[in-house]
């Protein structure tokens, strides 16, 4: 028989569109299976430095890069953020393991402000907003439920840092915070300073002093995917910590005063584990946090001079994260509120769990929980900590 050609032609079309359909066809954020299965993508073009020029609080703004051997980092004084940082995975290949934006508009304009930030002056939560210091009570304007998060409602990583460029491997963030910003007391003085180093690490040190005792917590919350940015879930990443402890969560994600063991539990990484493999058991911490969003207790395992808080590996690179820091405690975000809201500079939405945070830290609530290491710090004493992020692969 005789076939019509218009015919065959518009079966082609419809098996074409069928196909295309199911291929960008994808899965509803929420879901811990969120593209497990995407592939790594290609390296990010370089970032431009005319995308984060501009000026904000009548501060300019400015892209900054700084490059040591083998490993490379960019970096904007809008909230000291880490924007992107390559290093080799197993084959060599450059990769991009900071998820971040391709511009400052749209760091500004994202539901989710810490990407990369420096966090201050308390990083963390801190209950209803309310602590006790010297027998007076200060306020912080509350931004996370009842709680206070990370400094308020305009904390460091609102900021336009004064940046110098001391050389081609270290950048010096500094910012004067005025008495009594968001509610702390106390002129505060701060320094930031990112160095990288010819072993292939970040090293990020901090530096405050006040003229009134104040409560001071300093972090930075880079959001990692090691297998790099835009390449998938983060739950097959291998996890290891030198942590024996960590602090329980009340409903509102405040400890509750506990130092709890993790043995026997989804918090023991003690010995490798991935991110995703005990993630969706029925724990009552993990559905409080929606996943993994807890303080990890260090142990004192030493390396380097300082604790040493153990490794993250991608599955697909093969590079491994070490993290070392002065700091007592981590906290270890699952990337469990992540909405597919956001286009990272690799083209790929912040799809739920496509990135992982690790905070190096004194542990949350700290003002409020006497049993807690202190986060005070007093006129004529010092604010110092170090923490570094070494790469390699295997």
């Amino acid at each position: 028989m005789k076939r019509n050609p218009c015919f065959a032609i518009l079966l082609i079309a419809l098996l074409f569109s069928a196909s295309c359909k199911q291929s960008t066809q994808e899965a509803q954020p929420g879901s811990p299976e969120d593209h497990r299965e995407t592939v790594h993508k290609p390296l990010p073009a370089p970032l431009a430095e005319k995308d984060f020029e501009t000026v904000i609080d009548g501060k300019p703004v400015k892209l900054y890069r700084i490059r040591n051997q083998g490993i490379e980092a960019a970096i904007t004084n809008y909230g000291g953020r880490l924007l992107s940082l390559r290093v080799a995975d197993r084959n060599g290949n450059p990769t991009d393991v900071i998820a971040g934006m391709a511009d400052i508009k749209t760091y500004r304009e994202s539901d989710q402000r810490y990407f990369g930030a420096i966090i201050g002056r308390v990083g963390n939560r801190i209950a209803k907003g309310k602590f006790t210091l010297n027998g007076r009570e200060y306020s912080i304007p509350v931004n996370n439920g009842k709680n206070a998060l990370h400094g308020g409602t305009k904390g460091f990583q609102d900021i336009v840092w004064d940046a110098e460029k001391k050389d081609e491997h270290t950048l010096v963030l500094t910012y004067v915070s005025p008495d009594m910003e968001m509610g702390f007391p106390g002129t505060l003085n701060v320094k930031v300073t990112y160095t990288l180093t010819p072993d292939k690490s970040i090293k990020m040190e901090y530096e405050a002093t006040t003229d009134k005792t104040t409560v001071v917590n300093l972090t930075n919350h880079a959001f990692f995917n090691l297998n790099g940015e835009g390449s998938g879930t983060v739950l097959d990443h291998v996890v290891q910590f030198n942590a024996d402890a960590y602090t329980p969560v009340d409903a509102d994600l405040i400890p509750t005063g506990e130092i709890a063991d993790v043995k026997g539990t989804p918090f023991d990484f003690s010995t490798p584990h991935t991110i995703g493999e005990r993630i969706e058991t029925k724990s009552d911490q993990l559905k409080k946090g929606s996943g993994y969003d807890h303080n990890f207790v260090l142990n004192g395992t030493g390396k380097n001079g300082m604790n040493h808080v153990g490794s993250v590996t991608g599955d697909k690179s093969g590079i491994v994260m070490e993290v070392y820091t002065r700091e007592p405690g981590i906290q270890f975000y699952s990337g469990n509120f992540m909405r597919s809201k956001n286009i990272f500079k690799s083209g790929a939405k912040d799809h739920y769990r496509t990135a992982f945070a690790l905070e190096t830290q004194h542990f949350p609530d700290a003002p409020n929980q006497p049993s807690f290491p202190s986060i005070t710090l007093n006129p004529g004493e010092k604010y110092h900590t170090v923490s570094i992020y070494s790469f390699s692969a295997r």
